[in-house]
């Protein structure tokens, strides 16, 4: 069978609470957060996916992510992977929104992009490294990480251009899987969050 790449995207932030782009600012959980990773991780280790043995597991190294992956249950398994961190929001780190709107009036990141960070392409770069590794595992691979780099991800999974990723929400401590229908990539689970109700 073909490898899937399961999505965990961290608990919740004070930052990504407020809307903040938080990109390569090591921000921690906030209790909700840490309540919502250990959730999904209960979720994981029951049926159908108890526990997810052999699936190999990897992390983005910032602490948002690491500490969602070791509250789930899945540290000791886990490897850190630097093509898993946040999109480098640059100049527009933990600015909202509105606040970039106000320097920048139009501006639409999936568009537009971020002066003095990473650009489209180099995040769409990243994503395809992720997608390249997994599809040549030998089994499945979850990995926890952020909002923009996981979207992205998803979008370069289904062969679209990065900027796809403007169309899928991705809430946080949600779970969403990425395989395969009729032989072609194909959105499994998006943005579940059943965990947390």
């Amino acid at each position: 069978m073909a490898p899937r790449i399961l999505l965990a995207r961290h608990g919740q932030t004070e930052w990504s609470l407020l809307g903040r782009h938080t990109g390569r600012t090591d921000i921690p959980l906030l209790d909700e957060g840490r309540r919502g990773a250990k959730l999904l991780g209960e979720r994981l280790h029951r049926g159908p996916w108890q526990g997810l043995p052999g699936v190999e597991v990897r992390t983005s190294p910032l602490v948002r992510a690491a500490e969602t992956c070791e509250l789930a249950g899945f540290g000791e398994r886990a490897e850190p992977w630097d093509a898993l961190m946040e999109w480098d929001y640059g100049a527009y780190e933990g600015m909202t929104p509105p606040e970039i709107q106000a320097v920048q009036p139009g501006w639409f990141i999936w568009r537009d992009g971020v002066p003095d960070g990473e650009t489209l392409g180099q995040l769409s770069d990243r994503a395809d490294e992720v997608v390249n590794r997994v599809r040549s595992a030998d089994g499945d691979v979850l990995v926890f990480a952020h909002g923009h780099i996981l979207r992205s991800i998803a979008a370069r999974w289904l062969g679209e251009d990065v900027s796809f990723a403007s169309r899928i929400r991705l809430d946080p401590t949600s779970l969403s899987v990425l395989g395969w229908a009729y032989g072609a990539p194909a959105l499994e689970r998006w943005n579940d969050t059943g965990h947390l109700e």
